[in-house]
């Protein structure tokens, strides 16, 4: 084997991801990265004792330069990518990727589109059936006729809060680095919140209980993302936590040091417990026909985590089949 120098040693040595100098098929040099990945004696053994991938092999055992992305070298399905530089004769610097985090952002990506490509599609397909129907047919009866008109209304609007939703959504996300900096009273801002909801409250029977402190304090914010947020959080309580009259939703806040933790509470169905680690994910439903029939977009509780990200706060979902759900939110007050 060649002697290794200070250069090599240096050049692995820094690297930040698992990196490993393989002569023949030995390895004579790995970083503390790869120690971790594959065992701290995986120096001067075969490297076929730590990867096993037949493709990942193939390219290390080749010593010639080049990249392959692939699974399982450690754990089932994990994605990296494998890189080789050719170093000198029968020898090459293997270094491995971890593609992870990029291949779930991909997931996601597609994901999102197919789901969102669904969301407008079933409402499109409402209207332009109905549209035809009513363009065609010159004799239907005035009662027929206005209610195809109602339908056509109804999830045209349902496809502009989809719309407007995900329009708000792209804005938010764009704005995720930069913190608000705008003085931002809480009280006026729950107070908008509540009054937004009172329709939507008064339409479903539901009583909405305010029990906030006397003074609540201000924070640095987005004064509109932040009352968008409060929307969100007692819409989805009174659409999904509001089984018939007497209903209650309570809203409820709390001045703890720093911060000021904002509940909404309902005592609704509940949501089961393999649900909760999903459900602020874009288009998750729990119930997809109670969500689409009550108004909902899927879209709510994604905007709401984004917002409360922005503004360096923590988000909170506690819920109990048959018993209810509770959403705090804490953000950092102003000082």
């Amino acid at each position: 084997m060649a002697s290794l120098g200070q250069n090599e040693r240096a050049l692995v040595g820094i690297l930040e991801e698992p990196a490993i100098i393989v002569e023949g098929s030995y390895v004579v040099l790995a970083n503390d990265a790869a120690r971790r990945l594959f065992g701290d004696r995986v120096e001067g053994r075969d490297v076929r004792m730590a990867i096993r991938q037949p493709q990942a092999l193939n390219l290390i055992l080749a010593h010639e330069t080049g990249e392959a992305d692939v699974a399982g070298i450690v754990e089932h399905g994990r994605s990296w990518r494998v890189s080789v530089r050719s170093l000198w004769p029968n020898a090459a610097l293997i270094r491995l990727i971890d593609r992870a985090a990029a291949v779930s952002a991909e997931k996601m990506r597609v994901d999102f589109v197919a789901n969102a490509s669904h969301e407008l599609r079933t409402p499109l397909s409402t209207i332009v059936g109905y549209a035809e129907t009513l363009a065609e047919e010159s004799d239907l009866p005035p009662d027929l006729r206005a209610n195809f008109g109602r339908t056509i209304r109804d999830e045209g609007k349902r496809m502009l809060r989809i719309i407007e939703d995900l329009m708000s959504l792209s804005r938010i996300e764009a704005d995720r680095f930069v913190a608000p900096d705008e003085l931002v009273e809480l009280k006026d801002v729950v107070d908008a919140g509540i009054a937004n909801a009172a329709h939507l409250a008064a339409s479903s029977a539901c009583k909405i209980d305010v029990r906030l402190p006397d003074e609540m304090p201000a924070a640095r914010g987005d004064r509109a993302q932040l009352i968008q947020l409060i929307d969100n959080l007692i819409g989805n309580a009174v659409r999904y936590g509001c089984d018939g009259s007497g209903s209650t939703i309570e809203i409820s806040g709390e001045l703890a040091g720093d911060w000021f933790a904002l509940s909404v509470k309902d005592n609704g169905p509940g949501i089961a417990r393999e649900h909760l680690p999903r459900i602020t994910e874009r288009f998750y439903r729990v119930d997809a026909a109670r969500s689409r029939q009550s108004g909902g977009t899927g879209l709510g509780l994604a905007i709401v985590k984004h917002i409360v990200e922005r503004h360096r706060g923590s988000l909170d979902i506690r819920s109990t089949v048959g018993v209810g759900t509770t959403v705090t939110v804490r953000l950092p007050v102003a000082v």
